[in-house]
């Protein structure tokens, strides 16, 4: 058994078409991951890379503790079940089964009592004297699971094993799979295209388009918490439907209207608290997103809902348990031409439309998505980055959430009125009283709702809890102050980027013997400085460029303002200011023309030599644009 490690993977192919970018998960022992996407969206492609069928052209993977770049597919400890069975026709089940086996010489006892095992599990016992073509398709799908079963892998991949069977035989077959899993209890990594798979078999779905990322989470969140308008397109049947419109908050009212239509919903402020606020202006562009069966035709909940929007039926589908139905929520419409205000609502039982008919639905707002109308991201993200407050500015003190706050010397701004963008992690601990009104497990994290003097807001807390009470400061480090729609104070950078060049040098050394020997050193040349590069990064830097030069190209070396230590030797660089934010302090640099932030515990001046830490560093290659450490 193995947990699985995919750090900044990705396939590129000599052409320059990258297949799979930057592609990081961890997948935890026993877990059933599923790939699911469009073609060509990279997800058989980063399972054959996980199989070692296909080069990684960046990245590292690792099985369990050890990485296995450069591992043959046969010494990974894994099993694959490919879409066409890929069984011999002329060898019984038996011996398909035992083949791979029989390959590694292992014992004929022990070859009998694995494939009995399996064929008892999988329910073929009484077919093992047949031949592949005597067998129907989801029999033979079984004798691959079989064969690779009694490798007693480590990680079982199926890419796409259900796609030749009909739709009966593959709803059986899903379950099948699913009931293999917990028997097995080994990690399972399942490629489909089919979302109705994908939700049904997997403790985490990977949602995949255009060799990226779209998220990463639980069938229950990916249809619930979507991040993005693929996504949220992607999964669930009917489709979410969609319409284009503003929305304008009006006191503690949001006004939602809808484009191409006179539909308007008028609902509380306090159902999109979440909604990043320069959107709520009336004039931002913005995508908004209902699944079917969030909107409702029951006359009981139209009359209990503030929120209803009138329908001009086109048709209906009957699906015995309920009705699909389908309209337009632009009454002028000529049920032609599509303005993007279609609609398809779930009706539960027989339900009879006449085409034509206008009908009131009751919309939850509870359940409304949104999204920006160009990058398709959520403007309601269920983590919100910031929380948007206004703020006053006098002397050394911030004023906002009915609090006076302390102002750093790193932060220099005049006095007046502002916008506070406050991260959700950036109250930290401090002497301020806040109320906990709420607790959202997200990820792994806790998102806490406080109530500091009657206003609302988001953080990020080790501690789950849904009431009582918390301590709360400003990280100031965090903070961004606008007026008039410019940044007046912005963040501490995180990231400081240096250019960087790969070089090895011969050194003399002596072996154990006394003799005098040469070895192989290899450093990163920073700003015109030497740095000694670790083995694991070295590792990680010779895995990437297979076939390519290692020692002819240019990079970018990543660190953070705490990855830096002040030094006698190292990269020189001018002071040019320092930030003391009370509890820390950094100082301001000038390299070549750069801006670099370090962290340091005394104050400095003039030149300073520093030394970053390689354990740390984050390296891109430019050229490829790919993120290699």
């Amino acid at each position: 058994m193995a947990n699985l490690s995919l750090k900044h993977i990705y396939k590129v192919y000599p052409n320059g078409t990258k297949a799979v970018n930057d592609f990081n998960m961890q997948i935890e022992d026993k877990e059933f991951i599923v790939f699911v996407g469009p073609s060509g969206c990279g997800k058989s492609t980063t399972l054959r890379m996980i199989a070692g069928l296909e080069e990684i052209s960046a990245g590292e993977l690792k099985i369990g503790d050890v990485v296995v770049n450069g591992l043959e597919p046969k010494d990974r400890d894994i099993a694959m079940v490919f879409q066409n069975y890929a069984l011999y026709p002329h060898m019984t089940i038996y011996d398909n089964i035992a083949f791979g086996l029989q390959m590694r010489k292992v014992p004929k006892d022990e070859i009998d009592r694995r494939v009995r095992e399996a064929a008892e599990i999988l329910g073929i016992t009484d077919y093992l004297k047949k031949k592949p073509k005597e067998m129907s398709g989801g029999q033979r799908q079984r004798v691959a699971l079989g064969r690779a079963i009694v490798r007693e892998p480590k990680v079982m991949l199926l890419d796409e094993p259900l796609s030749n069977l009909d739709a009966k035989l593959r709803t059986q077959m899903r379950s099948e799979i699913v009931k293999l899993h917990k028997k097995l209890q080994t990690t399972f990594i399942y490629v489909t295209h089919d979302q109705v798979e994908a939700m049904t078999m997997g403790t985490r779905i990977v949602v995949m388009k255009d060799g990226f990322i779209k998220q990463i989470d639980t069938p229950k969140n990916l249809y619930k918490y979507p991040a993005n308008k693929f996504v949220a397109g992607f999964i669930g049947t009917p489709q979410m439907n969609f319409f284009e419109g503003t929305i304008l908050k009006d006191g503690d009212r949001v006004c939602i209207n809808f484009a191409n239509s006179q539909a308007r919903l008028t609902v509380p402020y306090s159902a999109l608290t979440k909604v990043i606020p320069h959107y709520l202006d009336g004039e931002h562009k913005v995508t908004i997103g209902f699944r079917a069966e969030d909107i409702s035709l029951d006359p009981v909940k139209v009359e209990q809902s503030q929120a209803v929007v009138k329908v001009k039926v086109s048709h209906t589908e009957e699906l015995g348990t309920e009705t699909l139905v389908y309209g337009d929520i632009n009454l002028d419409g000529d049920d032609f031409t599509d303005t993007g205000t279609r609609v398809i609502i779930k009706s539960g039982g027989f339900k009879e439309y006449e085409s034509g008919e206008v009908v009131e639905a009751a919309f939850d707002i509870g359940a409304i998505h949104l999204f920006d109308s160009e990058t398709e991201e959520s403007i309601l993200p269920r983590v919100p980055e910031y929380n948007y407050l206004n703020c006053t500015v006098s002397g050394n003190k911030l004023r906002t959430l009915g609090t006076e706050f302390d102002i750093p010397p790193a932060i220099s701004c005049d006095d007046g009125e502002y916008e506070l963008l406050l991260p959700v992690t950036a109250l930290a601990n401090g002497e301020t009283k806040a109320k906990v009104i709420g607790c959202e497990k997200v990820s792994g994290s806790n998102l806490l709702s406080l109530d500091i003097n009657g206003v609302m807001v988001f953080t990020i807390s080790d501690l789950a809890q849904s009431n009582g009470e918390a301590n709360i400061g400003i990280d100031f480090k965090q903070i961004t102050l606008r007026r008039g729609g410019e940044n007046v104070v912005q963040p501490l950078p995180l990231v400081n980027s240096l250019d960087a060049t790969f070089i090895m040098e011969k050194v003399a050394e002596m072996d154990e013997m006394g003799k005098r020997k040469k070895k192989a050193l290899y450093s990163f040349v920073i700003e015109g400085e030497k740095c000694v590069c670790p083995d694991e990064v070295c590792a990680k830097m010779f895995a990437a460029f297979s076939g390519r030069k290692v020692f002819n190209t240019s990079y970018t070396c990543e660190f953070s303002p705490y990855d830096f230590t002040v030094g006698e030797s190292g990269i020189t660089a001018t002071i040019v200011g320092e930030l003391d934010y009370s509890s820390e302090r950094f100082l301001k640099c000038s390299l070549n023309g750069k801006e670099v932030y370090v962290r340091t515990d005394k104050p400095l001046t003039g030149e300073v030599k520093l030394i970053p830490d390689l354990n740390t560093v984050s390296v891109i290659e430019k050229d490829r644009q790919i993120r290699i450490v």
